[in-house]
């Protein structure tokens, strides 16, 4: 089946989620090398579960597959969610699969490509996200695309028998610099 190529970087592009992928985002979202860093080990889903939700979810105007350029392989996911058109707000959700995918920059460069989406399509003022507290791979990445933290909930996350505080980050419109999606039309 074809995949829709939406927003082009260097190294990948994001296209929209397509049903065909819920048995890959099923194996990785039961997988702890995962989940244990989404906060979310403690959840089993299913193929319909996740068939489910990519129905529901498939509408969302920014809710994407993270592919790589050079293999069409896909690799993770990353999206824009809650998005409140009103207060100009949204959160950011992104995870890397693929585990052989990691720490190659793959990340960085999808945070890159959905934040100019947001920020210059979708007309968003401040986008968050949160991490658990001992993700720091996450947490340099998000710092180095512009995030600033911007507080915590202590203690609140339980996973493999002890509890961990979870970081608020944010980044505002106006910290933005940059345009990576390269197949923009006007400049």
């Amino acid at each position: 089946m074809k995949v829709n190529k939406k927003l082009i970087g260097k190294k990948i592009y994001l296209a929209p989620k397509r049903i065909e992928e819920a048995e890959q985002f099923t194996e990785w979202l039961n997988d702890f090398s995962t989940t244990d860093y989404l906060g979310r080990s403690h959840q089993i889903i299913t193929l319909e579960a996740e068939r489910e939700y990519l129905e529901k979810h498939n509408k969302d105007e920014a809710n994407f597959s993270i592919i790589k350029a050079e293999t069409d392989e896909m690799i993770g996911t990353i999206s824009l969610e809650n998005i409140d058109h009103i207060n100009q707000i949204a959160t950011l959700g992104i995870f890397i699969g693929e585990k052989q995918a990691r720490s190659q920059g793959y990340g960085t460069e999808a945070i890159h490509l959905i934040l100019d989406y947001g920020f210059n399509y979708l007309n968003l003022k401040n986008i968050e996200l949160h991490v658990m507290e001992f993700n720091k791979r996450a947490y340099g990445c998000y710092e180095k695309c512009g995030f600033k933290e911007t507080g915590r909930r202590r203690k609140c996350k339980y996973i493999n028998g002890k509890h961990y505080d979870l970081i608020y980050m944010d980044i505002l419109k106006e910290e933005f610099t940059g345009e990576y999606i390269q197949n923009k039309e006007i400049k």
